[in-house]
């Protein structure tokens, strides 16, 4: 597949210089992308910030789908009557989704542009969204849930590929945007559910529903950048000459392998953080208000964290010893909880919210480590879709230890365990490598 096939809806007239231009032993070298272009004519100043726009919107829309639900799950299993096992399956189901839609991610973007994919995936949120309260019965809730979750897969595959195609230059600042507007989202739906939901009637539906305005805000500058795109490709559009490139069999590459397996166990460890945490304290005597309010200044820790941390990614040749700081950091806080999760739980909670900031850097990666677009969003939906069918099993298993050992002591352990393989991967995937010379 072509890059300009991927190339999101950067403008078509006149050359341009693509990544692939960048020396393989060092980092990007600035490279002017789609805004840059001096042929983009008056498009070409207003587009890339009506980007940037859309990429902050779909960010903010990438969670609330998730967030919300999990603040309101009581409430949705009494009003339909959901039975314990379906509930825990809605847990899984997220994971699974990503995995499932987003391998489809690269023949949809081959097909119709990132741009347009994005798009018709926030308008897949904003019908899943609004629609799954009032479908009526516990099979289409999950139905409308797997639309919008549908929708949230296929473009956390394709946000890194938007990036590279219009910010070659730019790839850690603008992943910092988005992971930090990915992170803002996931806090303000997980703090903010509740609260709404009582103002607008005490209805769980509504406080579910009324997520789907915000996801249909984000379907508007998708729809302008995808009309401009269209406009400027023009007849000319399907017989310009496309750039050769260079094939790459993702499975071959050690550093997709490496990188998708960093992405699974950053992955497994966020999901059990969210899940568990608050248990862990409460079951050392913290009362349950402040167990949350712990979880709420973890996931925190994400949004300044996230803008920081892709754009001193981007500076280092390697990118290996900030995996190591940010294990380190889970690794002490796994301590804490084991020895004294009461005594320190304010220090525990910060530093497995640094911890968690092993996702920025992971997308930040993949960005990195493939010199063309095409190569990016290969690299994201190999990585992201096998991330997330390793972190599946992680959150049950810590559950069934917790059930059959009657205490943290063996979870704490598993969690634990898994930093360690995952600072390696971690070092491995940041190494200054391209996957087309590897694949």
């Amino acid at each position: 597949m072509a890059d300009d096939d991927l190339a999101t809806l950067g403008p078509t007239a006149g050359p341009r210089t693509t990544s692939t231009d960048q020396p393989a032993d060092g980092p990007e070298r600035p490279q002017p992308g789609p805004e840059a272009s001096p042929a983009a004519g008056p498009a070409g100043r207003w587009l890339p910030r009506l980007v940037i726009a859309g990429l902050v919107l779909a960010a903010l829309n990438l969670r609330p789908a998730i967030t919300s639900l999990g603040a309101l799950l009581e409430e949705v299993r009494d009003g339909l009557g959901m039975s314990g096992t379906v509930a825990g399956l809605l847990t899984s189901v997220p994971a699974l989704c990503f995995a499932a839609f987003g391998i489809a991610a690269p023949r949809l973007a081959r097909r119709w542009g990132p741009g347009a994919v994005v798009c018709t995936g926030m308008a897949a949120i904003t019908v899943g969204v609004a629609v799954r309260p009032y479908v009526g019965g516990t099979g289409g809730f999950l139905a409308a849930s797997g639309l919008a979750l549908a929708g949230i897969a296929v473009s956390n595959v394709l946000m890194p590929v938007v990036i590279k195609s219009w910010f070659p230059s730019r790839v850690g600042p603008m992943t910092g945007l988005y992971s930090m507007a990915l992170a803002l989202g996931t806090s303000l739906a997980a703090a903010l559910t509740v609260p709404m939901t009582g103002a607008l009637g005490g209805s769980w539906r509504t406080g579910l529903a009324v997520w789907a305005a915000l996801a249909a805000v984000a379907v508007l500058p998708w729809l302008v950048v995808v009309r401009q795109r269209r406009a400027a490709a023009g007849p000319a559009g399907s017989t310009a000459a496309r750039p050769a490139e260079t094939p790459v069999r993702i499975t071959a590459s050690p550093t997709a392998w490496a990188l998708a397996v960093f992405f699974g166990l950053q992955a497994t460890a966020a999901y059990i953080t969210m899940g568990w945490m608050p248990q862990i304290f409460r079951d050392a005597g913290v009362s349950a208000g402040t167990a949350g309010v712990l979880l709420a200044v973890t996931m925190a820790m994400g949004v300044p964290l996230s803008f920081v941390l892709p754009r001193l990614a981007s500076r280092m040749r390697h990118q290996g010893p900030l995996a190591v700081l940010l294990g380190l950091c889970g690794l002490a806080g796994y301590a804490g909880l084991w020895l004294a999760p009461a005594a320190g739980a304010w220090a525990w909670a910060l530093l497995m919210g640094i911890s968690n900031c092993a996702f920025p850097l992971a997308l930040t990666m993949i960005g990195m480590r493939s010199t063309s677009s095409a190569g990016v969003v290969k690299l994201s939906a190999f990585a992201q879709s096998v991330g997330y069918l390793i972190s599946i099993p992680g959150p049950l298993l810590v559950g069934t230890l917790y059930q059959h050992s009657g205490g943290w002591g063996l979870p704490i352990a598993l969690m634990a365990g898994l930093m360690v393989p995952q600072i390696a991967v971690g070092v491995l995937a940041g190494r200054d490598r391209r996957i087309e010379d590897e694949g």
